[in-house]
This record gives structure tokens, sequence and C-alpha cells, in this order.
């Protein structure tokens, strides 16, 4: 009965690591494909109708809205460039979620945090990301007076 429970504990832990690994894999590639500005792979790496959450209030894209803000970038061949530095995966059957710190040249740490499904060809794909700014606790009474009339304006739009 030991030995028995202890194969399945191993079985399952096996997956999950597997699990991670290829979650892991997949957000590496995704990343990387900004880099090198490659719209196929990055696109390829989403949900047909993925959500991207950019770090302004304004910016909640569908995939398409996404593709259509994003391509010109693409195609000048400079995308954008996040190096990630920790990250955090849950999986739960076919979905996952995760968070991660992210090191970028014009934004600094940022947090990407998201959903990831896996799809009829057990790929795992990116269907719901958010990208914040990770600002220091020391720095938010003045950043929050920083942006106090772009948040105002924006407020006012939601009316």
């Amino acid at each position: 009965m030991k030995t028995t429970l202890f194969l399945v504990i191993c079985f399952v832990s096996t997956v999950c690591l597997a699990q991670e690994t290829e979650i892991n894999s997949t957000l590496d590639k995704w990343h990387k494909a900004a880099e090198n500005a490659d719209y196929e792979t990055y696109f390829g790496l989403m949900t047909e109708d993925a959500v991207f959450v950019g770090s302004d209030a304004s910016e909640v894209w569908s995939a398409d809205e996404f593709k259509t803000f994003s391509k010109p970038y693409f195609d000048d061949g400079k995308a954008w460039t996040f190096t990630p530095v920790n990250r955090n995966v849950y999986v739960n059957d076919a979905m996952a979620w995760f968070d991660e710190i992210l090191n970028s040249r014009h934004m600094g740490l940022c947090r990407g945090s998201g959903v990831l499904l896996k799809d009829a060809n057990g790929q795992w794909k990116i269907q719901h990301y958010v990208l914040s700014l990770a600002i220091p606790n020391p720095l938010v009474s003045q950043f929050k007076l920083q942006k106090a009339k772009l948040d105002k304006d924006y407020l006012n739009q939601q009316d």
C-alpha cells in the first residue's frame, strides 16, 4: 500500500512538473517572440479570444484589438523586450495562472500575470495577460500625485 501511494505521488509530481515546464516555456517563447518582433509566434501563443490588459487604465484589448495595436511595432522590427526575473505558476487540469516579475529597459520592473489554457492539441496558450508597473511602496504617494490629472481625466471619461 505504501509503495502504491509513493508511486502515485511520484507520478502526480512528475506530471505537475512537466506541465509547469511547458507553461514556463510558452511564456518564455512569448516574451522572446516580442523581443524578436516575431508577430506570428507571439500571437500564435495566445488564444483567439485572448485579452491583453496593458499598464495604462485605458488598455484592455481583445486579441484582435491588440493585434491591430501591435502590428506596426512588429512590422518595424522593434516590438518590446520584457525579461523574466522570476515567475510563479499554478496549475489546475487544463488551466494555469501565473505571476511574474519582468525587467524592461523602457519601463523598469513590471509585473505580468495571467491565465493559460491547454488547447485541444495539448498546447498551452495565453488566454489573459495583465501587465502592470511595479511601483515601490515608498514611491506610491509621489507617483499618485504625478498621475492625478490623468486619473481624473480617465474617470471623467467613464461617466
